[in-house]
């Protein structure tokens, strides 16, 4: 049996008032446990039935509830073939980088037969964030949302909503995306795009055969509605909108923003928002497709479809069909648009909620990002962007080489070397015109190189995009911290202009930020988390081709400025 329409709009609206009660005894932080049995589940979609790695057979996975400061105690049980890791998007676990999950980077994956328990407390965050499968491509479809919901008797800091719903957008690929990876990987050239993009798994009616698998939102007029959104797809950005409805986002990234209304969302995989949904006052004897499609900035090919849901108003009984609206989305490649989005978000900066920029700088770094090529393996003809070549993709032209141990490992045992190099380049070693004609030599060097930091250093850090193979928008994602997105701009980053500009004030603080196409983004973060912690492009195909690094945060002198020892069942290469 695959799973049903009906079972995933569980994921909806029904579920949250139960779970929120169930959450709401009284005391301080409690511990809650979960089990995540990882096997296999026949789904079909589209037509087509495929047997795929789920958590619990579900498709998204279960959801996660949690309240600020509590323990999660999560067991993972492998009953698949493939080596399984996961990965709790977003949460800073502080001391406890053992449980962050990433393949190869915090701990060795979990092999068939064998289970880990990931322990890790919620320490100073609230909002929505995700878990997903953080080992080669088995993100596509093991992954679900994880609720944080404030401490007891704390309040939102705006309207308390009517309702909460979850609204994951995803992948569906006919195929085994393991396979298409895998063929990539061989081939050296780009992997197949997706079949459909997904509403909590449901690619909805504008796919062929697909009408009855449409995720559906019923809404009560007069109503505020909070849609925690989050974007699981592999490869691609997305505009979402509701047809003749506002959104206000209060929260990115689970931190709480100053609100603002918009029309049309941008989301980048990784990213997630809460958004306040108002209903109309009456009925509308209507109703309106909520549809999300890419935006797209790079040359390759790329899934062009819409992916639609549909809010429907609870109907008086001698309902009609009703006409369906449909939103108006922004052009594939608007970054016009894109940027003016993201321009408009600023943290909240109460009392309550700061904003607390690092306003002195104890460590610069400039790292360029984007594609690239390594040379195709003798006697064998390549799909890159010549038959001699296969793609790539580095940071400061370092495509990274996954180690076969665990760097957290390697480093908490001193035993690093021959492991990772902690020489990673701070800057470009040949500067270019990064945005401008692009080199002749796109040639990438390769290896496993970490930047250190001693505990407690402030960090700025320039992102910038490059031209090379065409200039593209990069999502990156910073695991074990938050940082704050103090500049963007297009062009070349200008030290000595640029940084006049820089927000200190109210920069919106988030984990994951989309360096604009053929532009900057500056961040800053305090490296006050001891760990190994990487950093990597969330467009999983550039993930694949090696755009990826990590940081060593050196353990503090105090006691509580130090890793924890790892745990008894840390899985074993």
């Amino acid at each position: 049996m695959g799973v049903s329409a009906a079972g995933m709009v569980q994921l909806g609206v029904s579920f949250v008032a139960v779970c929120l009660l169930a959450i709401a005894e009284p005391g301080h932080a409690a511990t809650r446990h979960y089990t995540f049995d990882i096997n296999l589940q026949n789904v079909t979609r589209l037509c087509h039935t495929k047997s795929m790695v789920t958590v619990n057979g579900q498709f998204p996975g279960p959801k996660i509830m949690a309240r600020e400061g509590d323990r999660l105690l999560i067991k993972v049980v492998n009953h698949v073939q493939n080596n399984m890791s996961i990965h709790w998007h977003g949460i800073r676990q502080l001391r406890s980088g053992w449980a962050d999950g990433p393949a190869y980077i915090t701990q060795c994956p979990i092999q068939t037969g064998q289970s880990y328990v990931y322990n890790y407390t919620i320490v100073g965050q609230r909002g929505t964030l995700w878990w997903h499968a953080h080992i080669s491509w088995l993100r596509s479809t093991v992954y679900g949302p994880i609720i944080i919901l404030p401490k007891l008797g704390v309040p939102y800091p705006f309207q308390k909503p009517y309702k909460e719903v979850p609204i994951l957008f995803g992948e569906w690929f006919n195929t085994d995306t393991e396979a298409i990876i895998n063929q990539a990987t061989i081939t050296g050239g780009g992997p197949n795009v997706s079949d459909a993009y997904t509403i909590n798994g449901l690619p909805g009616p504008l796919y062929n055969c697909s009408a009855k698998d449409t995720f559906k939102l019923k809404v009560k007029p007069g109503k505020t509605y909070m849609l925690r959104l989050i974007n699981a797809a592999l490869n691609d950005e997305l505009f979402f909108s509701i047809a003749n409805h506002s959104l206000t986002i209060v929260d990115a990234d689970a931190v709480y923003i100053k609100p603002f209304s918009t029309d049309v969302i941008l989301i980048t995989p990784g990213q997630t928002y809460n958004v306040l949904l108002k209903t109309k006052p009456v009925h509308p004897n209507a109703a309106f497709f909520m549809a999300a499609r890419p935006y797209v900035t790079g040359q390759g090919t790329f899934d062009n479809s819409t992916v639609a849901g549909i809010l429907e108003y609870d109907h008086p009984s001698d309902a009609k069909t009703h006409p369906i609206f449909k939103p108006t989305l922004p052009a594939l490649n608007d970054t016009a648009y894109a940027t003016k989005f993201t321009n408009k978000l600023r943290s909240l900066g109460s009392k309550q909620f700061p904003a607390n920029v690092p306003l002195k700088v104890d460590r610069q770094f400039f790292f360029t990002v984007g594609l690239g090529t390594n040379p195709c393996p003798k006697n064998q003809t390549c799909q890159g962007p010549t038959n001699s070549t296969k793609f790539a993709a580095s940071i400061n032209n370092v495509s990274f080489v996954m180690p076969t141990t665990a760097l957290l490992q390697s480093h908490y045992t001193g035993q690093s070397n021959g492991v990772y190099s902690p020489y990673f380049p701070m800057s470009p070693l040949i500067p270019f015109n990064y945005t401008g004609t692009p080199p002749n030599n796109t040639m990438v060097s390769n290896g496993t190189k970490l930047t250190v930091l001693p505990f407690n250093t402030s960090v700025e850090l320039i992102l910038q995009d490059t031209s090379i193979l065409g200039a593209e928008s990069h999502p990156l994602h910073l695991h074990g911290f938050n940082f704050f997105v103090v500049g963007q701009g297009f062009g070349n980053f200008d030290k000595t202009k640029d940084p006049a500009k820089f927000n200190l004030v109210d920069p919106v603080e988030r984990n994951t930020v989309g360096v604009p196409s053929g532009g900057w983004v500056a961040i800053r973060f305090l490296a006050d988390n001891p760990g190994v912690w990487f950093m990597h492009c969330h467009l999983e195909v550039h993930t694949s081709w090696g755009l990826k690094m990590a940081w060593v945060v050196l353990d503090g002198k105090l006691p509580n400025q130090k890793v924890l020892p790892p745990p008894a069942d840390l899985p074993k290469c």
